[in-house]
This record gives C-alpha cells, structure tokens and sequence, in this order.
C-alpha cells in the first residue's frame, strides 16, 4: 500500500486525487487531509478514506468542524495547521494541492521530514526554488511535479542527461481567448476567463490560463526543477491540449508525453513514481490525438509571458514579488474591480519595485508581503 498526504484535499487537485483512491484496487492509503475553510467536504472524506489527522487552516471552519469530528480524529488548526499535519502524519508522498504562496510553509516541512514532494503547488517553486530543490538534495528526497507540462518534462527526461537537452518545449493551450479579437478580450468578464476549452482547474489558475500568467510561473517552475536557463525554454501555444509537453534533443530527436486532459493522469504517475501502476484512465485515443496543431504565442495577447522569463534573468525574489502581485491582481479581477488586461501591467509595474529579499525564507515571505502591498497600491489607481 503507497500512503499519502492529501494537501488542499477539497479542491481540485486533492478531489481528483481521492477518485483515484477509492478506485477498487487503487492500493493507496491516505493518512491525512488538510483544507482552508470547507470543513464539511474535509470531514465526508476523513469519514470515507478513515483518515485521523486533520488539518483547516481557517479557525472559524474549525470550530464549527469540531463537533463533527470522527472518533479518536485530530485536528491541527490555524495557518500552520497543514504544517503541523505534515510533521505529525506519516507517509511517503504528501500531494500538495494548496493554491498559491500559502502553500510554501507546507513543502519545506514535507521535505524536511525526507518525504517526497508530489507538488501542484507550482507556487512554492516559483516563490522559493532554490531553497527547495537544496532542501530536497540534503535530505535524500525528490521534488515530482503534478503540473501537466512539468510532469511530462519529468517523464520524457528519465534516463537522460540534462546536458544532452537542447530545448523543452513547454506547452499551453493559449486559453478561452486565443482567437478572440483584442478589444473583445479586453472588456471580457470573469465568467467568459473561467471557461476554460480543456481543463478543469480552479479559478487562479484558470485565469492565469487565460492570459498566460500561468504559463509564465510555470517557466520559473521549469528553471528551478531542471536547472534549464530562458534559452532551453520554449513556450508552444497546443490549443488540444493533448501533447503536455516535449523535450528536444541536442540531436534533434523529441519526446512527447501525450494524453487527454485529465490531471489525474499525473497525479497517479507522482503517487506510483518511479513505479508505472494500473490506472482505469484513457489512453490513445483516435478522435483526440486526430488533430493536434501547434503555434507561437501572440506577445501582444500575451503580454505575461515575458515576466517569467524575466524572472528567470532576475532571480533573487523576482519570481516571489511576481506571484505576490498575480494572487492580488487575479483577485481584483474576479472580483470586476480590473479588466483582465490589468493583470499583467499590474504585475509588471510591482516586478519593477522588487525589493530584493532573497536571503531566506523568511525573506521571501517579507518580499510576498511587500509586493502584496504594492500590487494594492497600483490597484487603487486603477478602475473599470
């Protein structure tokens, strides 16, 4: 039996990860959940897998779970909670599905236990990638990325020197507004931005799909997990989303990982890595693969790309300040408060004020906090 720690259990990634456990013959035991505020969706599970360690990171949820809590459970409480749970439960690989920087804190401690870091938290990457891939190397552990694109580079690259890599190819579906004009996509609404074509994802990240903001983290994820510089990486926009990823050889043969847009097909390779279990989960498939087409995303659509190369360049706290500013901005947008095309001019003028903090941890934190603030100021200077 693999056990597991499911971080940020109620949302997409952790609810994705459950159906593959309570498949008959999943072979998985999951010994602790953690979630933010929905205690009721945290205790159904805890009562349907039997799992006794509980982590909410917001109080109030927790006080009013309390009363429900199964027999013998225990519950860790407050925004350290799924830091405690990781210390206290055991397991081999946490699943770590927490939504952006709040998530850090929990990945230093899966690591510091030596427990392997199956990671959909791309922002922990993004925020602090060095400091995490030393602590995976002195303590005999492994970072496994849940990402699509990153769990396809990791596949593909198994086996193979790094120095041998001439380019990955990272691969984006270019989102609900690839072809639509740009005066359109300007005034679009959060409801047309959270239509995504092929994924299921939660609302930040669907949005950063949208105006390729994500796709800019995840070339700062890219970095940090394979050590590759701006040159080794290429941004292909594969609106099928089918091809997850390619990587090319200095030879100029290429690697694809291909599947349908499922995020379960990754999570299960992270839970059995290095292992290849049995999963009920489609395959090659004729009218999926049938048509797959590839271009050259559009800088004038997407003008967030470029930050994360820029961050790649920068180093430092670049990377933190500019997921500061994205959690803020993607926040004020869903909340009609900007227009979509605010995002990115937002992040960049906060990007360009860094105040390079970049000695620790603790720094960074310091540095997600002051960005946080100067993301709100330019905020107040702008309205729909």
């Amino acid at each position: 039996m693999k056990s597991i720690l499911v971080l940020g259990s109620t949302g997409s990634i952790g609810t994705q990860t459950l159906d593959l456990v309570r498949r008959p013959g999943a072979g998985v035991r999951v010994t602790g959940l953690a979630a933010g505020t929905s205690w009721r969706a945290l205790l159904d599970q805890a009562a349907e897998f039997g799992v006794p360690l509980l982590a909410l990171s917001d109080p109030e949820a927790a006080e009013e779970a309390r009363p429900h809590l199964p027999e013998g459970a225990t519950l860790f409480v407050g925004p350290g909670a799924s830091v405690e749970l990781a210390q206290a439960a055991e397991y081999e690989t946490a699943i770590h599905g927490i939504v952006g920087s709040a998530g850090l804190r929990a990945s230093v401690a899966v690591l510091e236990r030596g427990r392997r870091l199956a990671l959909a938290n791309k922002e922990s990457l993004v925020v602090a990638g060095e400091h995490l891939t030393r602590l995976a190397r002195e303590h005999g552990t492994e970072i496994v990325p849940v990402d699509s694109e990153h769990s396809a580079v990791f596949q593909c690259l198994r086996g193979e020197r790094l120095d041998r890599v001439r380019r990955v190819h990272l691969t984006a579906s270019g989102g609900p507004f690839r072809q639509t004009p740009l005066d359109l996509m300007a005034k679009a609404t959060p409801a047309e931005a959270l239509k995504h074509p092929n994924w299921d994802m939660g609302p930040r990240i669907t949005i950063g799909s949208a105006t390729l903001m994500n796709k800019a983290l995840e070339v700062i994820e890219l970095h940090h997990l394979f050590g590759l510089e701006r040159e080794r990486i290429h941004v292909v926009i594969h609106p099928q989303s089918v091809v997850h990823s390619m990587v090319e050889f200095v030879d100029g043969s290429v690697l694809a990982q291909l599947g349908p847009p499922d995020m379960r097909g990754p999570i299960h390779y992270a839970i059995h890595h290095p292992d290849r279990a049995p999963a009920p989960l489609v395959g090659f498939d004729w009218a999926t693969f049938s048509n797959l087409t590839f271009e050259e995303p559009d800088p004038v659509r997407f003008p967030a790309l470029e930050l994360g190369y820029r961050c790649v360049d920068e180093g430092g706290d670049a990377g933190c300040v500019l997921n500061a500013s994205d959690e803020v901005s993607v926040a004020a947008f869903l909340e009609e408060r900007i227009p979509l095309g605010d995002i990115a001019r937002i992040n960049a003028e906060v990007l360009g004020r860094r105040p390079g903090l970049d000695g620790s941890i603790d720094d960074l934190l310091r540095a997600d906090a002051m960005a946080r603030d100067l993301a709100r100021e330019a905020l107040r200077t702008t309205s729909l």
